[in-house]
């Protein structure tokens, strides 16, 4: 189960958005939001349905529909105004004890907002302000040092690491309404520094509470998400000391006679511990923990990236949980600070040992030793050692050179493999006249309309034949078999298929009941079309760059249109081309476009597509802007 899913039933899903993702996608190629993420992860969600909306640094509870009548329902509520939200902020600014209420209108001034006076025919946004009493913050304090102004009457907050708790009650839903109103009156959220907040790890801003009418059964229904999810299971004792919660990320809910908003500072009771210690949002050893805690559930995942460089405050750094190892990756050696921070990282995961590995360009020539992950800190890891992604298991090693045997990055699309459910409305099996239609994104740039699915594609009631080329240690495949399909495995090295053959073994396959092909893709192709081969699903998912005899360099940029034009001969009629590179220096509408008019030359229809870029756990941001492009594309 998700570790962010508070509540589902027939009309509603109800999670507690991590901070650090969208709600939606800000665009096209730039990454899914929570939203995007839910819809096309289950089938069931597919008409899933924004019905507010949560800033991408702000966290908590979040409520879609998933029929029509909650939408209509839930809709109306938000507009009268009748559904009561709670939220919790930190400052670091003196704050006047009891109750204020702030009422203004709200102007937008480019990337803020500003408060006005109410006036005619303006929109009021009011905000209900009560002071909760000093909060800790857990995991390290998120600013070297607290500056906070001395106010009449109260006593300077000059402790690092302890700060003042808001209770926030939005009477009205305007945007950032909370953020200009404690900032006009003098005390912005701690990390909003949009509206004069003091600069920190994240913007202390929680969702805490929501209550609405449950559109079918009409009963009134609390749902509230704890602080700090995120907080690392390593700290699960923490509650014992702080009187937190320990967050599974699965925050309970209540239909009625709630207790109160003290209740997301320690489970039930007062706000504030008995023995009169300030309560603590728990931050774990970095904020960024939360996001990946928050949508990756640690029984069934071991092996994600934990620091994605500029988009988790790290310029250059790159750090992945991989089972009972860490890798840093960085171009230079570790600094003796991101040293000590990866012997932080690497005691939360309880890790046996953390490597670093220099990223280069050009290994190729380099000896496998030198370019190979190097202890730093605890114990070797053995020759070979398992991670688990999804329920399934792979082996790693850190002696074979670059790559250690598993791209994290794909892992959402070795699930989609693995669950046969692409995207909302986009099945693996070819499509039948059960299964409409219903994931009808923009047509690829440069492309063609869409296609409607022929009432005449086959169903798949057999088993799937499908073909991975450039396998590497067979990821894809391992899935897809593990689904029931029959995989025809192709890679230019033997080493990464017998790795391969191995990984099937670790779940229960049989590499005999599968074909592995050892040389060029190319060359490969070519081969199977002359036997008359065809597939249900072909996976494209070529270096950047590569060298073979059979058929000299190929670049991605400039080749990928004659390896999807190799491959469509033996993709069957209502078959699904997966299309990946991760060229950074490409853009995304000109990879599409390639892909479409290969497509279009070979005189094949578009029926469906859908496009991901990198899972969440690589947030994507300006600084650090989405290198993966992934397609999937039925054709006809």
């Amino acid at each position: 189960m998700l570790p962010c899913l508070i509540f589902e039933d027939d009309h509603l899903l109800v999670v507690n958005k991590p901070a650090g993702l969208n709600t939606h996608a800000p665009s096209p190629y730039a990454g899914e939001g929570i939203y995007d993420w839910l819809r096309h992860r289950e089938p069931r969600w597919a008409k899933l349905a924004i019905i507010h909306r949560l800033d991408k640094e702000t966290s908590g509870v979040m409520v879609f529909s998933k029929t029509p009548l909650a939408n209509r329902a839930l809709t109306a509520q938000f507009a009268a105004h009748v559904i009561r939200k709670k939220y919790l902020l930190l400052t670091d600014r003196a704050v006047r004890q009891g109750e204020l209420v702030v009422k203004s209108a709200l102007v937008r001034a480019g990337e803020r907002y500003v408060s006005r006076r109410v006036h005619a025919g303006g929109e009021t946004a009011e905000t209900r302000f009560r002071v909760m009493g000093r909060a800790d913050v857990g995991g390290g304090s998120p600013k070297s040092k607290v500056q906070s102004p001395k106010a009449e009457g109260e006593s300077q907050l000059d402790e690092a690491g302890t700060y003042t708790l808001v209770e926030a009650e939005p009477v009205t839903g305007r945007t950032h309404q909370i953020r200009v109103h404690a900032a006009e009156e003098g005390f912005p959220v701690l990390g909003d520094t949009l509206y004069g907040g003091t600069p920190a790890a994240r913007v202390f801003l929680h969702a805490a509470e929501l209550t609405l009418t449950h559109p079918a059964s009409g009963k009134e229904m609390t749902f509230r998400a704890p602080l700090g999810q995120g907080a690392h299971r390593a700290g699960a004792n923490r509650s014992e000391s702080t009187g937190v919660r320990p967050s599974s990320g699965a925050a309970t809910f209540a239909s009625s006679g709630c207790s109160g908003i003290s209740g997301m500072l320690s489970g039930s009771g007062p706000a504030a511990p008995e023995d009169g210690r300030a309560p603590c949002w728990w931050t774990g050893p970095l904020p960024c923990l939360a996001l990946r805690e928050g949508l990756i559930d640690p029984e069934e995942t071991n092996a994600y990236r934990v620091i994605h460089g500029a988009s988790d405050g790290k310029p250059g750094w790159y750090v992945e949980q991989l089972g009972d190892f860490v890798l840093s990756q960085s171009e230079a050696p570790l600094s003796p600070a991101r040293r000590e921070e990866l012997g932080r990282l690497a005691k939360a995961f309880s890790a046996r040992g953390a490597y670093h590995k220099i990223l280069m360009r050009g290994v190729g020539c380099a000896a496998r030793a030198e370019v190979s992950p190097q202890l730093v800190l605890g114990e070797a890891a053995p020759e070979r050692f398992m991670v688990r992604e999804n329920g399934v298991q792979f082996e790693l090693r850190f002696g074979e050179g670059y790559s250690v045997g598993l791209f994290l990055d794909q892992r959402d699309n070795r699930r989609r493999l693995l669950t046969g459910h692409v995207g909302a409305g986009f099945p693996l099996a070819p499509c039948s006249p059960e299964l409409p239609i219903a994931n009808r994104q923009s047509q690829i740039p440069g492309g063609f309309p869409l296609a409607p699915c022929s009432s005449e594609s086959p169903i798949a009631d057999r088993q799937l034949q499908i073909l991975n080329t450039f396998a590497y240690t067979c990821g894809f495949s391992v899935c897809a078999a593990k689904a029931g399909a029959r995989m025809t495995s192709l890679d230019l090295s033997k080493k990464w298929l017998d790795w391969g053959k191995r990984n099937f073994a670790l779940n229960g396959l049989d590499p005999a009941g599968h074909d592995f092909l050892y040389g060029d893709a190319l060359d490969w192709l070519r081969r199977l079309g002359k036997k008359q081969r065809r597939f249900d699903v072909i996976l494209l998912d070529p270096p950047t760059f590569s060298r073979s005899k059979e058929s000299g360099v190929f670049r991605a940029e400039k080749d990928y249109g004659q390896l999807v034009t190799a491959a469509l001969p033996l993709l069957k009629s209502g078959g699904v081309l997966f299309a990946s590179t991760n060229a950074a220096e490409w853009t995304a509408e000109e990879f599409l476009a390639g892909v479409a008019e290969a497509i279009r030359a070979a005189n094949r229809k578009l029926l469906q597509q859908h496009y991901v870029s990198q899972p969440p756990d690589f947030p994507i941001s300006r600084a650090e802007p989405a290198y993966l492009k992934t397609v999937w594309l039925r054709v006809e």
